[in-house]
């Protein structure tokens, strides 16, 4: 049997107007295109569908029950094909985004905002895990695109930079520093330090410029989250180095921070998979980051 979706439509309106005519002003057919879509229906069908006289359109009693039928399959697939529709206009769909923890405490909370404003039907999920652990999520599928600290030599996937970081240190207010408007790197020197871990996409970075200003420091713990950090800086168990979009400082807290000179960037990414298109939905997510402001410090 081969009835086609036009047909269906065709002996649905005939159906609601009693008329081939009105029928075919309703949809944009011709009387005698109604008229052939009618009985072509009913040639595959092999039954007759409508009973028609010089003066009015009747529905058989098979007519009767099929209009019943077909209006219902006809309505979901309208409203299944809307949905698609809004899927490919970027207006609904279930995002997933994994940062890394200096990335998510700041930059994610704004587009999860403007995500709402912008694309109420979308529904934003931020895991905030440390980097190699987006990266693991993002080549796995787990989630549709990943936030981190590049730049980033992957031949799987796709980067993209948004915007610049630098870095400050984060000390006690009685720290012999604590009233200067900046320090330079050469000041760590001596330091117990309490800094992020090796899994940290900053931390790499961090390393390497201490080593360039021949800083000598002791790193006495090693630790997965600022909020940690702040707090063992805190209780006094030694100074930190941090991005600033690992700010800002707990309220109410006994600690400052102050830019490291000179200034060392580090560059926050878009990451995807090469072989793996965005849906409509992650693309809408993925251009509101990509759209933040070039430099961390610019960020209100």
């Amino acid at each position: 049997m081969n009835v086609t979706l036009r047909q269906l439509r065709v002996f649905i309106e005939v159906s609601r107007l009693r008329s081939f005519s009105r029928a075919g002003d309703e949809i944009g057919l011709t009387q005698s295109a109604v008229s052939r879509c009618v009985r072509e229906l009913e040639g595959e069908i092999g039954l007759k569908l409508i009973d028609r006289t010089t003066r009015e359109v009747q529905l058989t009693d098979v007519g009767v029950n099929l209009v019943g039928t077909v209006s219902r399959l006809i309505a979901d697939l309208d409203s299944a094909l809307h949905e698609v529709r809004e899927l490919g206009q970027q207006k609904r769909g279930r995002v997933i985004v994994a940062a890394s923890p200096t990335v998510a405490c700041r930059l994610m909370p704004r587009v999860i905002a403007s995500c709402l404003r912008e694309f109420p039907h979308v529904t934003l999920i931020l895991r905030d895990d440390v980097q190699s652990d987006v990266l693991r999520q993002v080549k796995s599928g787990e989630a549709d695109f990943g936030v981190v600290i590049g730049p980033l030599a992957d031949d799987a996937l796709h980067g993209q930079p948004v915007m610049t970081d630098s870095f400050c240190l984060v000390a006690r207010r009685d720290h012999p520093l604590a009233h200067e408007s900046a320090a330079p790197w050469e000041a760590l020197a001596g330091e117990r330090l309490v800094m992020l871990d090796q899994a940290s996409g900053s931390r790499p970075i961090i390393d390497a410029v201490m080593q360039r200003h021949g800083v000598q420091a002791q790193v006495v713990q090693e630790l997965g989250h600022p909020a940690t950090v702040f707090g063992l800086v805190e209780a006094g168990v030694g100074v930190s180095v941090l991005p600033w979009l690992a700010l800002p400082l707990p309220a109410n807290s006994l600690l400052i921070a102050l830019p490291l000179e000179p200034r060392a960037e580090r560059t926050v990414e878009l990451v995807r998979r090469r072989d793996r298109s965005l849906s409509p939905a992650a693309e809408s997510v993925w251009s509101l980051i990509a759209a933040l402001p070039p430099r961390a410090e610019q960020l209100t």
